[in-house]
């Protein structure tokens, strides 16, 4: 008895050329199953939020009190030692925003640990979800929607310490600037929840790597105020490149991406290329996770 054997792939493939429109409907049903999926996961983590509003509440008075204490710490500082800006508080809020946009995406593996270890991933990766990267699109919409909102209010909160405000424009750009900080700070954040064995060792990592980042950057201190090695360190941490372009829409209404930012060892660096920096670094840590998201999730 004989016949013909197609493969499965060719089926496919002949039904595709056959129904194209069902195939893309059913596309854009495995599409709309993922938004849903993913809406469904973010709602939950904002219903946490709800719960827990403290967490939130100390995120915001945290860096508000960082832009009191400090700006009035060196409100008599002599004008012009920190560049172009008119007081400290001009020039502190811009390492405000980003260290605090920097220090919420660190912690957005926190939740996804917890979910490992109280059990609640499992369920996740054996319910029948169109696809189980929507476990972390939802934690990386809530990281950067929290991190974007915190942005807001540290602005509005130094526009009445002194320290102004830029216009719109200026001010779509900083919303840019800390989704690109957060958005790979993020990254790496949840792909060190999918490798590290427990949230102890995260809870490690972060205390290690917020403050000597901070300290290692441009938030508190111009470069110009720092030895020769510390400027190096400085002008190679990506915080400098979302701290920078910020301070300079605080002091220069009139700014365009050939606007020179900062003044590295090697060179001047421009707007855009700090922009461009971010793009990069954002785009490395993604990439950098996908090995490990796809042996977790597969």
């Amino acid at each position: 008895m004989s016949g013909t054997v197609f493969s499965s792939e060719s089926d496919i493939k002949l039904e595709q050329i056959a129904s194209p429109q069902l195939y893309s409907d059913a596309n854009q049903s495995a599409f709309g199953e993922l938004v849903q999926e993913t809406l469904a996961l973010t709602r939950r983590l904002f219903i946490q939020l709800q719960r827990r509003p403290s967490t939130l509440v100390a995120s915001i008075i945290q860096p508000v009190m960082w832009l009191v204490l400090f700006g009035a710490l060196f409100q008599n500082a002599p004008k012009g030692i920190f560049g172009n800006t008119t007081n400290y508080g001009q020039f502190l809020t811009a390492g405000i925003i980003v260290f605090t946009a920097f220090a919420g995406a660190l912690n957005a593996g926190l939740p996804v640990m917890f979910d490992r270890e109280f059990g609640f991933l499992n369920r996740l990766l054996v319910a029948p979800l169109a696809s189980r990267f929507s476990i972390v699109f939802a934690s990386a919409i809530f990281i950067v929607s929290q991190t974007l909102l915190q942005a807001a209010i540290i602005v509005i909160a130094a526009s009445f310490l002194g320290a102004g405000i830029p216009n719109a424009a200026g001010l779509s750009a900083i919303a840019l600037i800390v989704f690109l900080l957060a958005l790979g700070v993020t990254a790496l954040s949840l792909g060190l929840a999918f490798a590290l064995p427990g949230h102890i060792e995260l809870i490690a990592v972060i205390f290690v790597t917020n403050l000597p980042l901070l300290f290692a950057s441009t938030a508190l201190a111009p470069l110009s105020f720092m030895p020769k090695w510390l400027q190096v360190v400085a002008a190679l941490n990506p915080l400098s490149y979302a701290i920078e372009p910020i301070r300079y829409l605080y002091t220069h209404q009139n700014w365009g991406f050939n606007s020179v930012v900062m003044q590295a060892f090697w060179g001047d660096v421009t707007f855009g290329g700090a922009i461009l920096v971010l793009s990069g670094f954002a785009l490395v840590a993604l990439l950098s996770i996908q090995s490990r998201l796809r042996r977790t999730l597969a």
